[in-house]
């Protein structure tokens, strides 16, 4: 049967019921590394038995921090962005802060709201996704004076704090491994660039690369889909269909790239004999298909617990100094690109 209490639990009442102080309650909660394990687990079995809330709310109008930590990510339907969400999420935890969620849907304007709701719950900051973002936004982070990061994408010229990669690198990663196996003819497969300044980086770079090798990229092999594998299974037919038909396909991401290569499958194509395809990414899945994905690997996991950890002691940090840091691209060569055959 659950004993309730008569009206709300407060922080002495926990402390008495671990038999220590409301300071070492509060530090427990605040900065849990200066707190002895054993003094933090016997308080968090009081929180737990005793049902205590922190009030953020009275906090905040006291100056303090909320402990919130607001995110804006394009999308969660898929994979894309689910490993830096989970290991920004795990990196502002071990700090003492929480994660808000929000998405925007590729929509710069809806971002600007998404951020606005985030701050009205009083967030302590806001990181986004990517550096294009709609100028009332960045008007909005500068007049409330809220820390700002950009994750994700890198740029030396970053207004905000950043920490990602470089997609133009990304992009010429990936075309010049096409060339250095002899292709010449080669498809292209991206989603809408607007509001999406990786899929531009990337596309811009696969253009500029290919025009330095003197190679035309006709309108023909251009082919757009969003993030979902069945359209991009229909745009590669497209491409697949024309005669002759591309030797390879550079697709914008993976999830792109495993529709390119169940287009290939449908047609009886054999990968890479008759067809190599490239996406960018290196989502989890992108090795268990079959031929695993080559493609350029976007370290994810490292860019979400970097991000979480120098956003945190930016935010707490009496003197907060901006960063930027790029994170290392590599190319994971394995089952879906080959030398040109015919």
């Amino acid at each position: 049967m659950s004993i309730f209490q008569k009206g709300k639990v407060d922080i002495v009442a926990v402390a008495k019921a671990a038999k220590v102080s409301p300071s070492t309650v509060s530090r427990t909660f605040n900065h849990p590394n200066l707190v002895n394990p054993a003094t933090r687990k016997k308080i968090n079995r009081a929180v737990q038995r005793l049902g205590y809330i922190r009030n953020r709310a009275a906090q905040t109008m006291h100056g303090k921090r909320s402990g919130t930590i607001g995110l804006v990510v394009p999308t969660i339907n898929h994979a894309i962005f689910a490993e830096v969400i989970q290991a920004f999420s795990d990196s502002i935890d071990k700090a003492g802060f929480s994660l808000l969620l929000a998405s925007h849907g590729y929509d710069l304007d809806r971002e600007y709201a998404m951020v606005r709701k985030l701050l009205e719950h009083r967030v302590d900051g806001v990181a986004l996704v990517g550096l294009e973002h709609a100028e009332a936004t960045a008007r909005l982070i500068e007049q409330q004076k809220i820390p700002g990061l950009a994750i994700w994408n890198y740029s030396e010229d970053s207004n905000l704090p950043c920490v990602g990669a470089d997609n133009l690198l990304a992009g010429r990663l990936a075309t010049e491994h096409l060339l250095a196996l002899g292709h010449r003819d080669i498809g292209l497969i991206f989603p809408k660039t607007n509001g999406n300044d990786r899929a531009q980086h990337r596309f811009t770079a696969v253009h500029d690369t290919l025009a330095e090798r003197d190679i035309c990229l006709p309108d023909k092999r251009v082919s757009e889909a969003p993030y979902s594998v069945s359209q991009a299974k229909q745009a590669a037919i497209y491409l697949l269909t024309e005669h002759p038909r591309p030797t390879a396909l550079l697709c914008g991401n993976d999830v792109i790239a495993q529709g390119a290569l169940f287009a290939a499958q449908r047609l009886g194509l054999t990968v890479p004999e008759d067809l190599s395809i490239i996406g960018i990414g290196d989502f989890k899945g992108s090795s268990d298909v079959e031929p695993g994905l080559t493609t350029i690997r976007i370290p994810a996991e490292t860019i979400g617990t970097l991000a979480g950890e120098k956003f945190t002691d930016y935010i707490t940090s009496d003197d907060p100094e901006p960063f930027r840091v790029c994170c290392e691209l590599e190319c994971i060569v394995r089952g879906t690109t080959g030398p040109v055959t015919i």
